[in-house]
């Protein structure tokens, strides 16, 4: 298993048995860090940082010379920065994350149209359909690789296996910079050994439950009854564990894959207590979502919120429409709602929300009468005017101001909606 910084890394040899094989699952290595080192090259070979140099943004990604100080993503940057004190600490470049991902997506849509990407920085490939055109799946891993970093300049490793779940696994093996493939008539022998930890979809919360009574590697799924399975993790997950472990996985490449959700979140420089202040950053924030769901031409039939208090418990609440929207208002005042539901009245270091069970616009038509018809107009003037001028043009007039002295980002001073 990978450790995420390179150490107990596996590789496979130049042409090695690939029979039997035909996902390809492709990941960059270390993608914002790569991105960043690729723009500024005085940065390859330090321990790079990606996130805000403050106490209280959290870390983005990292380079492998970081991640072996055993700095991770998510993790705090004050905790990354005490782990690694001589890390430099490099702002997060998302526009450009985004551009470079369309440069990788396009070359591997240019070997199999069977893309479906998983992140910016992650695919998986069918190449069953293209073997005659570019050689066998071994092949076509290599000549992915080459092509990412001579069109591209930054690293990929891939994993290349008859099924999506042992792709993944063997590309994460292989980090960075590396292949490994698992030939179907292995891949029993290569899954016994691995710990249940490093099966894709297996968080810490199952897998304590499974070492608990034992069970470590996939290898002892594959041997432990459907009962024991059971009551570790219930009978739904029991189910599919034990299908994995026994190699199958009969998920095709989907290629019309969708976001399942959308959303945003605020991470405050200073614990907050003040509720208007809070109910203001929700809906400024349900702003956000609903633009992002109009351009991709999305409503959501559900609204979510997660606040973090000042002690780091998180409480979750969502709440389905009585319609699906794309409309601003409408989501932000779900979420107001459902703050107002939550008792607990400790400061607050983080509000985020959620636009889930997403469907198409206008596909559940629309009533004789439409509550949201001035609100939608003044949305759609906001996205022309946004489009026109810039996402900084406009915002709410409650807004304006909001984020001094209260510990917020600074939002945008412009021309006011309310």
């Amino acid at each position: 298993m990978g450790h995420g910084d390179g150490r107990g890394r596996m590789v496979s040899s130049a042409g090695a048995d690939d029979t039997g094989t035909r996902i390809l699952h492709v990941d960059m290595d270390a993608f914002y860090a790569a991105v960043e080192v690729l723009d500024d090259p005085g940065l390859r070979g330090l321990p790079i940082i990606i996130g805000a140099p403050d106490g209280r943004s959290v870390v983005s990604s990292a380079s492998y010379e970081a991640r072996r100080y055993g700095v991770r993503s998510a993790m705090p940057v004050s905790q990354a920065i005490r782990l690694c004190p001589s890390a430099r600490i490099v702002m997060p470049h998302f526009h450009r994350y985004q551009e470079v991902s369309r440069q990788v997506m396009a070359i591997f849509e240019s070997f199999t149209p069977l893309v479906e990407p998983l992140s910016v920085d992650e695919a998986f490939l069918d190449v069953r359909g293209v073997r005659r055109l570019w050689g066998s799946p071994g092949v076509i891993a290599r000549l992915v690789r080459e092509r990412v970093a001579d069109e591209v300049g930054i690293t990929c490793s891939v994993g290349v296996a008859a099924t999506k779940h042992v792709a993944k696994m063997a590309s994460t093996i292989a980090k960075p910079d590396g292949m490994l493939v698992v030939p179907a008539a292995r891949t029993l022998e290569f899954l016994s050994p691995r710990p249940v930890r490093a099966m894709w979809g297996v968080g810490p919360k199952a897998a304590e439950a499974l070492e608990a009574r034992g069970i470590r590697t996939i290898g002892d799924i594959r041997e432990s009854s459907p009962e024991m399975l059971d009551r570790a993790v219930g009978s739904a997950l029991s189910a599919r564990l034990a299908q994995l472990a026994r190699g199958e996985d009969a998920r095709a490449v989907d290629t019309e894959r969708v976001e399942k959700s959308i959303g945003h979140e605020e991470t405050f420089e200073h614990d907050i207590l003040d509720r208007p202040f809070l109910r203001a950053e929700l809906l400024r924030l349900a702003d956000r979502v609903a633009a992002r769901l109009r351009r991709a031409q999305w409503e959501a039939a559900t609204v979510s919120i997660k606040i973090r208090f000042d002690d780091f418990r998180t409480v979750n609440r969502s709440q389905t429409l009585s319609e699906p929207t794309a409309v601003g208002q409408r989501i932000g005042e779900a979420a107001q709602a459902l703050f107002e539901q939550i008792d607990r009245r400790d400061p607050i270091r983080l509000v985020g929300v959620r636009a889930e069970k997403l469907q198409p616009a206008g596909g559940g038509g629309m009533g004789l009468w439409d509550d949201d018809e001035d609100w939608r107009r003044v949305e759609g003037a906001v996205d022309d005017a946004v489009a026109r001028f810039g996402t900084a043009t406009i915002t709410r007039a409650r807004h304006i101001g909001r984020g001094e002295g209260r510990g917020a980002a600074q939002h945008p001073r412009a021309h006011g909606v309310d």
